[in-house]
């Protein structure tokens, strides 16, 4: 107990230094109420928890507010990021190791496992966790139970797994380069966080919210956003997602001298992400729906479902699908 409380205690020392893109998750769009709907589902239990998204869309907000709701909130969240770290000190950062486990080992080191016994363990970046450690990761998912590299004695702790992936983890055990029994144990609830080009009516919190936590960082005073910035916001693609608008506006305010925002940068859309040419109504209307189905995770009717996101009645919606074609993968 004493080890894993200097440990925990090492860890948020580490934490604190750190600079988080956000203090919380902005928005009022269909698409992210939804995601809030499924934190407010999942919180309160110690089911595992698989976070998907592009990068930059703020997957770890996610894992921090579904811990915060949760009943080990009283504990901190420990983080492990599986892409930050060479394969070769992954295991020792996971599982801990004893002195002379290996070269340059001088002395026991705790793992996060151990440091998360008793609270939420969020593993970032899964998809980048080298195959020969993926076996141990599913024997602590399965029974709890691990080793410490160098040791042969079992350690058992109970840590909840929230995990985040950037990577369509199914298409990578297709090409065997993540176990399948990994996935299906990682992906009993998926949250998947929106596209912010999928949530342009929360461009405008957001741009309101960064503005007003940069401006006070800088010292400035920036108190209005001309119309015209605020459309160029709202029609640029976004391929970084919050990450870049955060940047983006960041140098904004450092080049705005005066109370209005001057956007610095010339927001073009790739011309890869751009309509090859113009699409009929029914095409539009098939991909909006698929989109919304997806975000769903295919549930049509009920509370957040497709039907009611898409403000339809769920006979409605049904015949819609079988008139445009659209049935689940």
């Amino acid at each position: 107990m004493k080890d894993q409380l200097e440990a925990e205690r090492e860890y948020l020392q580490e934490e604190i230094k750190l600079a988080f893109n956000h203090e919380n998750i902005i928005g009022q769009s269909n698409e992210i109420n939804y995601v809030f709907y499924k934190i407010e589902q999942i919180a309160g239990t110690d089911t595992n928890v698989l976070i998907l998204g592009e990068t930059g869309t703020g997957k770890e907000l996610v894992a921090r507010a579904v811990h915060g709701l949760s009943r080990r909130r009283d504990r901190p969240l420990v983080k492990m990021n599986c892409a930050a770290l060479p394969s070769t000190l992954i295991e020792s950062e996971l599982f801990g190791h004893e002195k002379g486990a290996f070269t340059g080992a001088q002395a026991r080191r705790l793992g996060r496992f151990e440091i998360a016994d008793g609270t939420t363990l969020f593993l970032d970046e899964i998809g980048e966790l080298p195959l020969e450690l993926q076996p141990k990761l599913l024997q602590v998912i399965q029974t709890g139970e691990f080793e410490r590299l160098g040791s042969s004695k079992t350690i058992k702790v109970d840590a909840r797994i929230i995990a985040a992936t950037n990577r369509n983890l199914e298409k990578e055990v297709k090409k065997g380069r993540f176990r399948e029994d990994l996935w299906y144990r990682l992906n009993v609830f998926p949250i998947t966080m929106p596209p912010l080009r999928d949530r342009l009516d929360d461009i405008p919190l957001l741009v309101n919210y960064y503005i007003d936590k940069i401006s006070k960082r800088l010292g400035k005073s920036i108190e209005m956003v001309p119309l015209g910035v605020m459309d160029a916001l709202r029609a640029y693609h976004w391929p970084g997602n919050i990450r870049e608008l955060e940047n983006v506006l960041e140098r904004a305010v450092i080049n705005s001298s005066g109370p209005k925002l001057r956007l610095v940068d010339e927001l073009k859309n790739r011309q890869e992400d751009l309509p090859t040419g113009p699409k009929t109504l029914e095409a539009v209307e098939r991909g909006h729906i698929v989109r919304i189905l997806e975000q769903t995770q295919w549930q049509i009717s009920g509370k957040k479902g497709a039907a009611e996101i898409l403000g339809l009645n769920r006979s409605t919606l049904r015949a819609r699908m079988r008139k445009l074609g659209i049935v689940k993968p």
